[in-house]
């Protein structure tokens, strides 16, 4: 099926843009969770606009979260972890313990969805995107460590550096204020592509 994106969705496309997509992948997440709208003849009257809108509030966000992204970028998080001979994990980190670390070492506040890794099971040093939006992806280091054990001198080297770069964190708040921005923005292009397509059966 061919949708409408009324919001960017990562690895997929901008707002504004028309795809083609997995029927149930449309129906069952796409279409739901507000992020497109069927690609009907009353929808794509507004692609115009919803490009130009989501260009704007993409925009703004990029302006409000570009301190976010600089803070996180080439920053360490480390993990001390039980593992096996092999150095394989009794367990996992997830990206719920990543967000976690996040927050209380930066004081930054993500979701887990943007968080752009598999459960890691294996010791070592993973460079780990952070999707705030569809331009801003700081990557940040996670070492995973035996516990008992220092990491390695090149992480420790790394860790320091991070440290030495520094700079006052942004509130977590401004993060959340520009998430209810768009979702804001997005009811408005939502609404106005549902007119569209009662216009033509109201003439009728």
């Amino acid at each position: 099926m061919k949708v409408l994106l009324i919001k960017d969705v990562y690895k997929l496309g901008r707002a504004g843009e028309v795809k083609k997509v997995a029927a149930g992948y449309g129906r069952n997440y796409l279409i739901p969770q507000g992020l497109a709208i069927p690609a009907t003849a009353g929808a794509m009257l507004q692609a115009d606009r919803i490009k130009e809108k989501a260009t704007e509030r993409r925009a703004v966000l990029n302006e409000e979260l570009g301190s976010v992204a600089e803070v996180l970028a080439g920053k360490t998080l480390t993990f001390p972890v039980k593992a096996g001979e092999t150095g394989r994990l009794y367990g996992s980190i997830s990206s719920e313990d990543i967000m976690e670390a996040i927050k209380t070492n930066f004081k930054i506040e993500v979701e887990k969805r943007q968080i752009e890794t598999e459960p890691i099971r294996q010791l070592g040093t993973y460079a780990i995107p952070i999707h705030l939006t569809m331009d801003l992806m700081p990557e940040i280091s996670v070492v995973i460590h035996r516990e008992g054990e220092a990491p390695s001198e090149e992480e420790e080297e790394a860790e320091e550096a991070a440290e030495e770069k520094e700079e006052p964190l942004p509130e977590a708040e401004e993060v959340q204020a520009a998430d209810t921005e768009v979702e804001e923005s997005v009811e408005e292009i939502e609404i106005a592509a549902e007119e569209t397509e009662e216009g033509p059966e109201a003439a009728a």
